[in-house]
This record gives structure tokens, C-alpha cells and sequence, in this order.
């Protein structure tokens, strides 16, 4: 019961952490409108499903060590789409 109270807060993190990184990396676009909610929307998807599968299908012992990875697998996300669509 442990480990899936665990899971499902690590989940919430990486939810949070994927809206944090999407608005962050929308608000270096010189776009003078901001971002549009859809976009915003979908790019929080696909960062939050990546971290998902990077966080559920790792082979990493210790749920700390499996979060930490995901996060970071988040920030490396976000700086390729960062230099991809600059």
C-alpha cells in the first residue's frame, strides 16, 4: 500500500513538474500574445507521458532514485523541444 500511495504522489509531482517546465519553456518564445491554452495543454502531455514511461518502465531500485530520473529526463525534454522550435 505503501508503494502505490508513493506512486500516485510521484505521478502528481511529475504532473506539476510538466506544467512548471511547459510554461517555462513558453515564456523564453518572444511570442507578444503568450501561449495559446492548447498548445500549452498538449505540450504538457507529452512531456508528462514521457516522464510517465521514463518513471514507470525504469529498472532503477528505489523510488527516490526512479523520481529524481524522471525529473530530470523532464528538463532534458524540455531543453531539446527548447532548441527544436527556437
Amino acid at each position: 500500500m505503501i508503494t502505490t500511495n508513493y506512486k500516485k504522489i510521484s505521478l502528481l509531482i511529475l504532473g506539476l513538474t510538466a506544467i512548471v517546465y511547459t510554461k517555462t519553456l513558453f515564456y523564453f518564445f518572444n511570442d507578444p500574445e503568450g501561449s495559446n491554452l492548447l498548445v500549452t495543454s498538449v505540450m504538457t502531455l507529452v512531456i508528462f507521458s514521457a516522464s510517465a514511461l521514463i518513471y514507470l518502465f525504469s529498472s532503477l531500485t528505489g523510488e527516490y532514485k526512479r523520481l529524481s530520473v524522471a525529473v530530470l529526463g523532464q528538463i532534458f525534454i524540455t531543453a531539446v523541444l527548447y532548441f527544436c522550435l527556437t
